[in-house]
């Protein structure tokens, strides 16, 4: 069976991309499923966050050619868990592949290779939509779209939407959106209920009904290299995104 191949991807920043991308794929491990992480930002917020390093291959090594997939697995702490590393070199490629030939493709020429070793790969791309993204999305099957509970998120959200049509007429017909999960969710704030109940009647076969909390323990976690379950399962936030990982998988292998 090949490997379900997902993108985090929102154009805003700071809306809690990484975090699921860590926790969610974290959780997915600990169900017994084989994981791989691709941390496909030159911030590398992905790689610190779960304990990993740059010293062997990293995703740009892989994305120029100067290293095999396979040479870029790294294992983390976490059974079933898996990283290829970003890098800071990433930054450059929008002026460095600008011009190649088939430069949209060069990450699903290089990742196949990696299909029938893993249950799940994900890709945590830049807030952006430059010739990075571009490469995850020509080699996503499915696009997981966290969004803060904001109206502004829901501004950006109709520009994704379209950025996506796009991709369908150009480089992916297949590609679709597997769903799209509200972070940073605050009972206290009445704007994030608003958000959530607006865009969930808007939308309502997308949004997951898994809603990630705003926690202080959630935050925390990457600052000691771990994911949330590991930190601190207890804490609402790991429980949150187990219940996602379980809505995940029933919409990926059951519906």
């Amino acid at each position: 069976m090949s490997a379900q191949k997902i993108i985090l991807l929102n154009q805003k920043g700071g809306v809690g991309k990484t975090t699921t991308c860590v926790n969610l794929g974290s959780s997915l491990a600990a169900m017994g499923y084989k994981v791989l992480l691709v941390d496909f930002d030159s911030q590398c917020n992905l790689t610190g966050a779960v304990s990993g390093n740059g010293r062997k291959a990293t995703s740009y090594d892989v994305i120029t050619g100067k290293a095999e997939a396979e040479a870029a697995v790294q294992e983390t702490p976490f059974q079933n868990l898996y990283l290829i590393p970003g890098s800071i070199d990433l930054a450059g490629l929008n002026v460095e592949l600008v011009g190649e030939e088939g430069m949209n493709f060069f990450l699903r020429e290089r990742l196949v290779v990696l299909d029938s070793q893993f249950d799940f790969i994900f890709v945590d791309c830049p807030p952006s939509l430059g010739v990075l993204t571009m490469n995850a999305l020509a080699w996503a099957q499915d696009i997981l779209i966290p969004m803060q509970c904001e109206y502004f998120s829901m501004e950006g959200l109709n520009m994704l939407m379209r950025t996506v049509a796009d991709v369908r007429k150009t480089i992916n017909p297949d590609i679709r959106i597997l769903g799209i999960v509200f972070t940073m969710f605050s009972k206290r704030n009445r704007l994030n209920a608003d958000v959530v109940q607006d865009t969930g009647s808007y939308l309502p076969e997308l949004v997951f009904k898994t809603v990630i909390p705003r926690t202080v323990r959630l935050a925390e976690a990457p600052s000691f290299g771990l994911p949330i379950n590991v930190y601190d399962a207890s804490n609402v936030g790991s429980k949150a995104y187990m219940a996602l990982a379980k809505e995940v998988v029933k919409r990926v292998f059951e519906d």
